[in-house]
């Protein structure tokens, strides 16, 4: 058994038992995160997989077992330094809320407690199995959008070298016999994260050289995503050819797996004919333990690392001590804004944006004296978790499976206002009511991130900015501000936009700074 022939090395058995105490001391300090990451597992079919990870890591390290024993473990003390970066990624992760970034961070911990306790040479003979533990990480969904629009594009040029007329709005098509639409589930991002697990897996236990393996991975992230694109198209034309009897609602994606899984079963038997012999056991004289870097006496390498790991839970403590949202908290839109733009008995049209658990909100449309038609929506966060954020994956402008707006397109551009140019996110919608062509309606949208009192349409940056705020006690006040117009003849809705935030870009700010104070006050 493994244990008993490491066991039998006085090194090992003075490395292993702090070893395991400091790998529960971080599972105790971030249980919160391991929870989360095991809670998305459940509930996700995308992540299913993970639940297999932990067991097949640990049979990984097994199979190492005899190479292992030959090892002195040797404790790699500048690996500390490595840990304390760590536990600040995850800190500023957890300080806006980013969970990919707190839950790979808790695995990274994991890992480097094996080189900061066992040394560099025994984290060789286990590089792999370390780096698979990271397939436990629920990420990958980001790739979504991307993976949509691929789907989208593909399919639709694929019936239309099929002779199949097809009429396209966004993520939405039109055929003769019926209307489709890629939804998440079409993405095919649950068969790309399964098959880089699997593939990886496979061309770790079944390849030596690392041409051949890194080939194979290659190969196991393309033919998903080819596959899922043949897999919508052949679908879509079941559906057509058959007046949509079969390949339709639960059918198709029992199709899908089914096409996926004879897919992925030819790439492993294909990959199999190139298999190299596994490699020979590793001699005690070839192991030689390294005289790189003196190691630590005795329990001084996991003493420290559980002090440089507590360091990032001690320190959310701390910048949490700020009081919560007050359950009566508002922001709100007076009845005129500036610029003689006065309030709007309706709006330019009934869509809102999908924004999940704001601590407050607020909507109200505005005319000028010209007849511009403006709405205004604000959705407003403080005290940020992972229940309550502004930035995720799942707030948006339109969903993709909204069933009344299509989005057309997006782009980025700036708008020049008194107070400095303002950059915006643009995105084209268009109503989804097909019962006749003119009652459709396009609308304009110009979506902006305000951070304490920092403007951007960039992700990344509110994140950064958020955290940089929370790290100074300035709170995490932040907003989604979306200004939408009616797009008629004309460049109409790009008029009513600009001369809106050109007369009300500072009218704005003052809204919002105002909103922040009357939080903080209560």
């Amino acid at each position: 058994m493994v244990m008993q022939g490491l066991m039998d090395s006085p090194a090992w058995r003075r490395a292993i038992p702090p070893f395991a105490l400091l790998w529960l001391a971080v599972l105790a300090l971030y249980w919160q995160t391991a929870a989360g990451m095991a809670a998305i597992w459940s509930r996700s079919d995308t992540f299913a997989h993970a639940y297999l990870v932990p067991p097949i890591a640990l049979w990984l390290i097994w199979r190492k077992r005899d190479q292992l024993a030959t090892l002195t473990p040797r404790s790699a003390p500048w690996m500390l330094l490595l840990m304390a970066a760590v536990g600040l990624a995850w800190l500023l992760a957890e300080l806006v809320a980013v969970n990919a970034a707190t839950q790979v961070a808790l695995v990274a911990m994991l890992v480097l407690a094996v080189p900061t306790v066992f040394g560099l040479q025994v984290t060789r003979v286990l590089l792999f199995p370390l780096a698979f533990a990271f397939f436990a990480v629920p990420v990958g969904e980001f790739a979504m959008p991307m993976l949509m629009q691929g789907t989208a594009d593909f399919t639709v040029a694929a019936l239309r070298a099929s002779g199949v007329p097809v009429y396209r709005e966004g993520l939405r098509f039109v055929i003769p016999s019926g209307s489709w639409s890629v939804v998440e589930a079409c993405s095919g991002v649950r068969y790309l994260i399964a098959s880089f697990m699997v593939g990886s897996l496979f061309a770790y236990l079944n390849y030596r050289s690392a041409k051949r393996r890194w080939i194979f991975v290659g190969v196991s992230l393309l033919v998903p995503i080819v596959a899922n694109w043949l897999r919508a198209y052949m679908i879509v034309m079941l559906g057509h050819l058959s007046d949509n009897r079969i390949a339709t609602g639960a059918d198709h994606l029992v199709y899908g797996w089914l096409f996926f899984g004879v897919i992925i079963t030819a790439l492993f038997i294909i990959g199999a004919r190139w298999a190299e012999p596994p490699e020979e056991p590793a001699t005690a004289a070839a192991a030689a333990p390294a005289a790189s870097s003196a190691p630590l006496p005795g329990w001084l390498a996991p003493a420290l690392a559980a002090i440089v790991v507590a360091a990032p839970a001690i320190g959310l403590r701390l910048v949490d001590s700020v009081a919560g949202t007050s359950p009566g908290f508002r922001i709100e839109l007076p009845d005129s804004a500036a610029g003689a733009w006065q309030a709007a008995a309706n709006p330019p049209a009934a869509w809102s944006p999908s924004f999940e658990n704001p601590s407050a909100s607020a909507h109200r449309s505005y005319v000028d004296a010209a007849g511009h038609l403006v709405g205004v929506q604000l959705q407003y966060y403080r005290q940020q978790n992972t229940e309550r954020k502004l930035i995720s994956s799942t707030n948006v402008v339109v969903r993709a499976d909204d069933h009344q707006w299509n989005p057309l397109s997006s782009s980025t551009r700036n708008i020049p206002t008194a107070s400095g140019s303002l950059t915006v996110r643009e995105f084209q919608l268009l109503s989804a009511d097909a019962s006749s062509q003119s009652n459709r309606q396009r609308l304009r949208v110009w979506q902006m991130y305000w951070i304490n009192g920092f403007w951007t349409t960039s992700d990344l940056q509110a994140k950064l900015k958020g955290a940089w705020d929370r790290l100074r006690g300035e709170g995490d006040d932040a907003a989604a501000v979306m200004l939408y117009a009616r797009d008629g003849e004309g460049d109409a809705a790009d008029q009513a936009l600009s001369a809106f935030v050109q007369a009300n870009r500072d009218w704005l700010e003052a809204r919002l700074a105002a909103a922040r104070e009357r939080a903080a006050a209560r």
